[in-house]
């Protein structure tokens, strides 16, 4: 059933473009500015694309595009799909399946997060080294697409360390500052309470969000290369005593953007 639906959005994807990407991108909350300097660009709502979800998440804008971006041909997501949301894993994976059977190798996923790391301040960028499932469901459960990968997947590597050593040599002739550290995957739409602050500090993890390590298991599944890289957009519960609210993440996203865009377009140009 999962072939047929790819191999489905495969033959429409390639209907709109004769365009073979390299590289895929999934732009995160408030994050989408990179799609908009994507040259030559075919650009698909994803209503329009069989078996694709559609965003409903504040800040994505639920487009793919697909085109030419630091001398590179990318495939970018403007928004992803969320656990949250109401999507099954398998929805919102989906599109890491595509990029793999539309012969993409290299992945790279963003996202804005809260910095559990009380050294970090909103607007910084986070190399993510590793990460920690706590989102109570793998997107691999269920009967195993031999087609895609082997029932068990290794994640010991789960993000690729030539690309994040090419992050970081970029980060660094753009005079970025680039922190590293753990991210850790809750499944939301709630922010975390500061006792879960405490316990993921406690765990190691240095930034929590509601994204990326579904797609990220997925693409190692799929033995695709992934480098992630987090906006931290506010400092944790608990870290601060204020409230926390959506707005805030989505516009300390946009404040980050230019410096982020011009990043990921340096890590792009370099792969």
């Amino acid at each position: 059933m999962l072939q047929r639906q790819v191999d489905e959005t495969v033959s429409f994807i390639r209907s709109m473009t004769k365009v073979q990407p390299e590289i895929g991108v999934v732009l995160g909350s408030g994050l989408g500015a990179l799609g908009e300097m994507t040259e030559e660009a075919v650009i698909i709502p994803y209503e329009e694309i069989p078996h694709f979800a559609v965003s409903t998440a504040p800040g994505h804008k639920g487009r793919l595009i697909i085109g030419r971006l630091a001398g590179r041909t990318v495939m970018c997501m403007q928004g992803r799909f969320h656990f949250y949301e109401g999507y099954t894993m398998q929805q919102v994976t989906y599109p890491v399946r595509v990029m793999k059977a539309l012969g993409l190798g290299t992945l790279i996923l963003t996202n804005s997060s809260g910095g559990i790391d009380s050294d970090f301040a909103a607007g910084d960028l986070m190399l993510i080294t590793d990460h920690i499932n706590f989102m109570g469901i793998n997107p691999l459960v269920g009967p195993n697409e031999e087609a895609f990968g082997a029932r068990f997947s290794d994640m010991s590597r789960p993000y690729s360390r030539e690309l994040a050593q090419t992050a970081r040599v970029a980060a660094g002739d753009l005079h970025i500052p680039l922190r590293e550290g753990v991210y850790v995957a809750c499944s939301g739409p709630s922010f975390e309470t500061p006792a879960e602050i405490k316990m993921f500090r406690t765990l190691g993890a240095d930034a929590v969000g509601m994204s990326t390590v579904p797609e990220a298991i997925v693409a190692n599944h799929c033995l695709m290369k992934v480098l992630a890289i987090s906006c931290v957009t506010n400092l944790a519960s608990g870290i601060l005593d204020v409230p926390l609210t959506g707005e805030e993440v989505i516009e300390a996203a946009n404040q980050a953007g230019k410096k982020f865009s011009a990043l990921l377009a340096e890590i792009i140009n370099r792969i």
